[in-house]
């Protein structure tokens, strides 16, 4: 097999990081209908009559239609999604906003889409719309070959000395963004504790901070503050669900998970996501609670249409934890979150290359593989390379080992450091430059933001709309 590195991208996961909240009310009975029925999870119903209104004309109706194709994270929905904003954008700043900040999570964007980009976010900010300043920052990170004469660093400055609100969260972006969040987050809490009242994702980097640094008494009474605020409706169970995320994760410093499961029970009713999250929970940590409760939260999500629900259930079938390994299970669940979680191409490409369904599907295992790894997910990367060096049930390719194994060192694991040393040793020299050619035209197809600033994707979800 000869398949090059360099296929078309479906969707990248930073649009995920882009993704946006759908409008306010605008005092239609349908619209707030719509709003409403978003609001608990019911996204055909809120689709359906955002619908109606959007044949009408309404552009906050297009707009919202256009919002729940960006969520569905499909990639056809994306382009469908990107026609609608650009139906409303010409009368609605919204809608220049919503556009902006797709065409900068666009995979394969162009220099004179990143240029339009700039444009509408400026235009929109310009019209009073809110959350354009992030998406800027992003846009500057990210390409930083097409504006030249912009320092993103010194544009962040610029803004915090003009006062512009949210300066102060681009900094934490482009901190998470450098590697450098560890460092700073004295600052990190400064900007957050200020910005606390008006922006509540910094209930989530407060969290972060405080768990880092192993201040229990600093974080539980975050936690009741927040707390107060979801009670009063100025918190919403989205960011309760992610503060719950950061006390049950063991890589930010000693979890909480018995205060995450507090925090996430009384909200999963009505926030369906949250139901995966305590399966999850429980996954994680199972002397919070059995197989069968866990399986429970699963179906509550599934009941939603939750993709992570279908993930989280392919990957108990694909790991046998807490229940017997059955592949072709695993496989039947992953195929239904695929599209929509980035990992679930990952686990398949996996089942395939192994030959865990019998024998090994070369062709399939890379299709997966290559989607996840150009979606954002590191490992994918290393376990393409393993692919392409070992030869099951393929015959083995040196050239793109090579390429995917030097892509694969990001993930700074010794395994990953190890094979690339090893396959660039084999590599003959002469076909170095050609290799080295590919993993260039490779890095240039997949977006230039790490992984980090995936975490801060619930800055882009808070338009400042009016809430219900």
């Amino acid at each position: 097999m000869t398949t090059p590195p360099i296929l078309r991208t479906p969707l990248s996961l930073c649009a995920l990081a882009l993704a946006v909240s759908l409008a306010g009310c605008a005092g239609l009975p349908d619209q707030r209908l719509a709003n409403e029925a978003l609001k608990r999870g019911d996204t055909a119903t809120a689709a359906q009559n955002y619908q109606q209104l959007a044949d009408l004309g309404y552009s906050e109706a297009q707009v919202g239609l256009a919002d729940i194709q960006v969520d569905s994270r499909d990639p056809a929905q994306m382009k469908q999604a990107e026609a609608t904003y650009r139906a409303a954008a010409s009368v609605s700043p919204r809608a220049q906003a919503r556009l902006g900040r797709l065409l900068v999570a666009k995979p394969g964007s162009t220099e004179a889409e990143h240029h339009e980009a700039e444009t509408l976010l400026k235009k929109a900010a310009a019209n009073g719309e809110g959350n354009t300043l992030i998406p800027l920052a992003m846009l500057y990170l990210q390409y930083p070959h097409s504006f030249p004469n912009i320092n993103a660093q010194q544009q962040i400055d610029q803004w915090r000395k003009s006062g512009y609100p949210e300066a102060g969260l681009a900094q934490v972006l482009l901190y998470r963004t450098q590697g450098t969040y560890d460092q700073h987050l004295d600052d990190v809490e400064k900007i957050c504790k200020a910005a606390l009242n008006t922006t509540d994702i910094c209930y989530v980097e407060l969290a972060t901070v405080y768990q880092k640094r192993g201040q229990a008494e600093q974080q539980a009474e975050l936690i009741k503050q927040m707390q107060a605020g979801y009670s009063r409706g100025t918190v919403t169970a989205q960011r309760v669900d992610s503060v719950a995320r950061v006390l049950a994760d063991s890589t930010l410093g000693k979890t909480d998970e018995k205060t995450a499961q507090a925090l996430l029970e009384p909200i999963a009713p009505g926030y369906p996501a949250s139901w995966v999250t305590l399966a999850q929970l429980l996954y994680d940590f199972p002397e919070l609670g059995d197989v069968d409760q866990m399986m429970k939260y699963l179906d509550n999500g599934r009941a939603a249409d939750q993709p992570r629900a279908e993930l989280l259930l392919g990957k108990v079938y694909y790991e046998g934890k807490m229940v017997p390994a059955d592949a072709k299970v695993a496989e039947e669940h992953f195929q239904k979150a695929v599209g929509r979680e980035v990992a679930a191409d990952y686990y398949l490409g996996q089942i395939y290359r192994r030959g865990y369904l019998g024998k090994v599907y070369p062709q399939k295992a890379l299709d997966h593989l290559l989607t996840a790894a150009r979606n954002g997910q590191n490992s994918a990367d290393f376990a393409i390379a393993q692919l392409f060096s070992q030869g099951k049930g393929t015959k083995p390719d040196p050239l793109n080992a090579y390429v995917f194994s030097q892509l694969a060192k990001a993930q700074n694991t010794p395994q990953a450091d190890e094979l690339a040393a090893t396959l660039e040793a084999q590599l003959p020299p002469e076909r170095l430059p050609e290799a080295r050619r590919l993993l260039q035209q490779e890095q240039a197809s997949r977006g230039a933001l790490n992984s980090n600033t995936l975490q801060l994707h619930a800055l882009q979800e808070e338009d400042g709309e009016e809430k219900l």
